[in-house]
């Protein structure tokens, strides 16, 4: 097979995880030009995340009925009207809405991408064109920090969505041309009822803990959106125990080692997920940096991560699932803690080496987590394994969105003021540390053998 097929199918994930990115080191400008504060934009954030935990697990229904090719291209379409609605907003409701309709298309891009690669390669060439697929996931988050923060500097907030277009226009029509008419599965009867359940409770929990510290909302608003959303969802988990192909089969948390590393893979996501809101805002507003200067800084995480993924295979391999997660989410951890000394003083070589070296220990996490998820898992419940994981690592870090700028909003009406300060960060940091470690405590609980079965065969990829 040419790497064409996989090189074309890039370009969206590309744009996807690129996308993800560029925003972080954004969100002071945007939030100054539609008139709302930065702590309110993580509602955008929150809004994609959420999309992209209700759509990702009806994707492989849609390729199989729809056709992969179609649905795929169909994604990129409805993300570069996304894009286009986001740098046409001009309030805030008008932004989120336009981060959940990019969510709507970046959730059947990734995974449809993935099952259109496999559909079209040979099975002896399927881990060479899976190398070539996942290079924009390695690339997309070290370039995105820095051309985000440059376009806006230099030029607005607006081109980080713009540059969408092109690529995606590229997109659509190379895969028309590249891409064979694939035989489809027939699809299964999709389970309508748990879709709407499980998408109602997962955006009404979400909203409900953001709005909770919006200073524009009353927090009751928040509290009776979150509360019909455990409501909702204690519904749905009555739902799937009693249907026999639910949308999420929750069944599978009666496994254990897939239970221990969602749980555990919960606070780290918590912790991780409020990073990338909190730590940009706090170099441009607390330090005086540009956007361009704060993305030259925070990209520096992803490099290290991109050292990280030649190495992370050898590590498990030689000493097992337990210590390195345990390491590896207490050093993440450790990174956050860090954050909260940061001043205007601290010098940026070492704020710099400090990311490299916290980066490296997430990557590693993220490689081992994602093949631990399913030591103990049968291959008949790995699609379902994989759906639930990515699901539930969405909206947690949407959680982790939320918790970041609850906390940072929290501490700011606690001390008063007319503006975020220095120290309002600093709590910020140390309560999502202190959620981050909790993670490592419990990954202490695995036997020293657990996932012993994944080890000693063909590494990981």
């Amino acid at each position: 097979m040419s790497r064409s097929v996989p090189l074309i199918l890039a370009t969206a994930v590309f744009m996807e995880n690129m996308d993800s990115t560029v925003i972080a080191t954004s969100l002071a400008a945007i939030a100054s030009d539609i008139g709302t504060d930065p702590i309110s934009l993580k509602l955008a954030l929150t809004a994609y995340l959420v999309a992209l935990a209700i759509f990702i697990p009806i994707s492989s229904w849609m390729a199989d009925r729809f056709g992969a090719r179609r649905v795929f291209r169909l994604a990129m379409l409805v993300f570069m009207i996304g894009s286009i609605c986001c740098a046409m907003s001009s309030s805030l409701a008008q932004f989120v809405g336009a981060r959940f309709l990019q969510g709507m298309g970046g959730a059947m891009m990734g995974p449809v991408a993935r099952l259109v690669l496999v559909r079209a390669t040979p099975r002896h060439q399927l881990v060479d064109a899976m190398a070539w697929l996942t290079i924009p996931g390695l690339i997309g988050p070290i370039v995105g920090p820095p051309f985000g923060g440059f376009l806006t500097t230099y030029f607005s907030w607006h081109w980080i969505f713009i540059i969408n277009i092109p690529i995606g226009v590229l997109g659509i029509v190379l895969v028309g041309f590249a891409l064979p008419n694939e035989q489809r599965n027939r699809p299964r009867n999709i389970d309508g009822p748990g879709f709407v359940m499980a998408g109602l409770a997962f955006a009404l929990f979400a909203f409900g803990c953001s709005v909770m510290s919006l200073p524009a909302l009353p927090p009751m608003y928040g509290i009776v959106s979150a509360s019909l959303g455990i409501g909702i969802g204690y519904f749905y988990v009555r739902h799937a125990l009693a249907t026999e192909y639910p949308l999420l089969d929750l069944r599978l948390l009666r496994v254990p080692n897939f239970r221990i590393t969602l749980v555990a893979g919960t606070f780290f996501r918590l912790g991780q997920g409020a990073v990338p809101f909190l730590f940009p805002l706090m170099l441009q507003l607390s330090f005086g940096l540009t956007p361009f200067e704060s993305g030259m800084v925070t990209f520096a995480g992803a490099v290290g991560a991109l050292v990280a993924k030649f190495v992370a295979n050898w590590i498990f391999a030689h000493w097992g699932f337990k210590y390195p997660l345990v390491i590896s989410t207490a050093i993440s951890a450790a990174g956050i803690l860090v954050m909260g000394f940061y001043v205007p003083g601290t010098p940026i070589p070492l704020m710099l080496a400090i990311l490299v070296f916290t980066g490296f220990w997430q990557s590693t996490f993220w490689t081992g987590s994602n093949a631990f998820t399913f030591a103990d898992i049968e291959d008949k419940d790995a699609g379902q394994a994989n759906v639930i994981s990515q699901v539930w690592g969405q909206l947690m870090f949407a959680m982790g969105v939320a918790l970041g700028g609850g906390t940072l909003e929290l501490a700011h009406r606690l001390r008063g003021g007319d503006s975020l300060a220095l120290v309002d960060f600093h709590i910020a940091f140390f309560v999502v540390a202190a959620v981050g470690a909790l993670g490592s405590l419990l990954f202490l609980r695995l036997p020293k053998n657990a996932g012993h079965q994944l080890l000693g065969g063909p590494g990981m990829h």
